[in-house]
């Protein structure tokens, strides 16, 4: 068997066993937020770009929105991105390399997971990769143009339009062409400003929807990044970034890609490939390093880099590896402790069946109980209502467990076109999508039938809110006491009727309060 086919029977054996896996657990919260997003299809949403709610549009409208057709593309483009990166490795190194390079791949825990779960990050990896090996495609026939300018910018700004972090491949591009003194002369030519105007036009619908809604995406990754409240010097903070990549890619295959990235660096100014791979990798990883001296960024926020990290890793290793039984070993090692802790990363039972018990919380709890939480709502909703003869909305404390309950209900009964089937807490604070969707608090045209003008908001003097009046559900996490002050003023009474709990292994998973909320009317001005 050549190494070529070898590389597509292990892909696609194992995006068999992939996609069988999808629906052994609940959704996770955000992948609820997502499918939330891809019933209301729009240009750019709170924090991302429309990319994943176009993916599970499309996979849902085919195999239904359960926990199979929301994941349908996260094994599906895992299994593209192996293929691209051997292809890729292929043309840089050898078949053998590309095979090792895919084989680390997916014995890396941060990966198998995004393999797993769908969110934004399998899009995105998918065409950071793929832009950076037909920008390699578009080098290779310099000077004489070719169409590989233009789709690489297609392939950055469907990446951006999944995760705004792919427009630093344009920088990459950038630093690439000036820093090789022979591709210097690509600024003069029109193969760069065609990729540029390709990306440019797949900026637009974000840019427009942001202008629409108070550049509220700028605010939030402000927010996120952790300089909101200023900029100061935590070296513990950068100590948890570094630490975090020793989990998320596993201990030695970390150590292994830091080696190789480092050792690679006196060559950068000797070989092009070097150069190439290191600066689609340290842009990205620079940026979060230095966000991380003020807050720690997460580890999947910089996993852009490691596509040009590890193809070094691999350009530094492989032959050394080739002539060396000590280093075969030890990379042996390497691939199985990072494909044991890709298991355990997918399915923590394993280690109860082999007789460990966790000592901190489950990692996996974030899918589990949501299923079976949400189904003692829907009971406590459907008695409640037959004993008091009138329906019930439902709010939640915040966008994960309103996603959740949303996905999970099996009647849904939205309040109107748009209308999300569970609301979070009214406030004036625009604190996620669904500030930006349908809302209880919202005043709405007093004259049945007549057209609302999209631009006119309307307040008390001039329009009604048709929830006055009405009872409502509360749904809180963890056990607490009283409803917030939001809800209890907004309200004529509140009162905690039931505390639900959802166990597994005898160990309480999840916790909610449910109050039931009468006679909504409005916050007070």
């Amino acid at each position: 068997m050549t190494t070529t086919r070898a590389v597509w029977f292990f892909v696609l054996a194992l995006t068999a066993i992939r996609l069988s896996m999808l629906a052994t657990t609940d959704l996770e919260f955000d992948e609820a937020h997502y499918w939330m997003w891809s019933e209301r299809i729009a240009p750019a949403y709170f924090s991302k770009g429309p990319g994943v709610a176009f993916a599970m549009r499309a996979s849902t409208a085919i195999f239904g929105a359960n926990e199979f057709g929301v994941r349908f593309f996260s094994p599906v483009l895992a299994a593209a991105t192996s293929l691209l990166l051997f292809y890729f490795a292929r043309r840089l190194f050898s078949a053998t390399a590309g095979f090792c390079a895919v084989i680390a791949l997916n014995a890396t825990p941060i990966f198998n997971i995004g393999a797993f779960l769908m969110t934004i990050d399998a899009l995105s990896v998918f065409f950071w990769l793929a832009a950076m090996f037909t920008f390699w495609l578009a080098l290779e026939k310099s000077p004489r143009f070719s169409w590989y300018w233009p789709l690489t910018g297609l392939l950055i700004g469907f990446g951006f339009l999944s995760k705004y972090t792919n427009a630093f491949e344009l920088v990459s591009i950038l630093l690439v062409l000036a820093l090789a003194p022979r591709l210097r002369q690509e600024f003069a030519r029109p193969g760069l400003y065609s990729l540029f105007v390709i990306f440019a036009l797949c900026t637009v619908p974000p840019i427009i929807w942001n202008a629409q809604h108070a550049w509220i995406t700028l605010a939030h990754l402000r927010s996120r990044g952790g300089v909101e409240q200023g900029f100061g010097f935590h070296p513990g903070e950068i100590l948890e970034f570094l630490s975090a990549h020793f989990l998320a890619y596993s201990p030695f295959l970390f150590l292994a890609l830091a080696w190789g990235v480092i050792g690679s660096w006196r060559r950068i100014n000797q070989q092009f490939k070097v150069l190439f791979l290191m600066w689609f990798g340290l842009p990205v990883f620079v940026f979060y390093l230095l966000l991380s001296i003020n807050k720690s960024a997460a580890s999947n926020w910089d996993g852009l880099a490691f596509f040009g990290f590890g193809l070094l890793a691999i350009y530094f290793w492989w032959k050394r590896v080739e002539t060396s039984v000590p280093l075969q070993l030890c990379a042996g090692v390497a691939l199985v402790v990072g494909l044991i802790m890709s298991v355990i990363a997918l399915n923590t039972d394993l280690l109860r069946t082999a007789g460990y018990e966790l000592s901190r919380r489950d990692p996996t709890d974030r899918m589990r109980g949501w299923k079976t939480a949400t189904g003692a709502v829907e009971k406590i909703r459907n008695d409640l209502e037959a004993k008091l003869r009138e329906k019930l909305f439902l709010i939640a404390d915040a966008r994960d467990r309103a996603s959740e309950i949303s996905f999970y209900l099996p009647d849904k009964r939205p309040e109107g076109p748009g209308h999300p089937p569970v609301y979070i807490v009214e406030s004036q604070d625009l604190v996620n999508q669904f500030s930006f969707w349908p809302r209880y608090d919202e005043f709405v045209e007093s004259k049945p039938g007549v057209p609302r003008p999209e631009d006119e908001v309307y307040t008390e003097e001039s329009g009604i809110n048709p929830f006055v009046g009405r009872s409502a559900l509360f749904i809180r996490q963890g056990e607490k006491g009283h409803a917030p002050h939001n809800i209890r003023a907004a309200f004529e009474s509140t009162e905690l009727v039931a505390t639900i709990e959802v166990q597994r292994y005898g160990r309480v998973i999840r916790t909610w309060q449910v109050f039931l909320c009468r006679g909504y009317r409005t916050l007070p001005l």
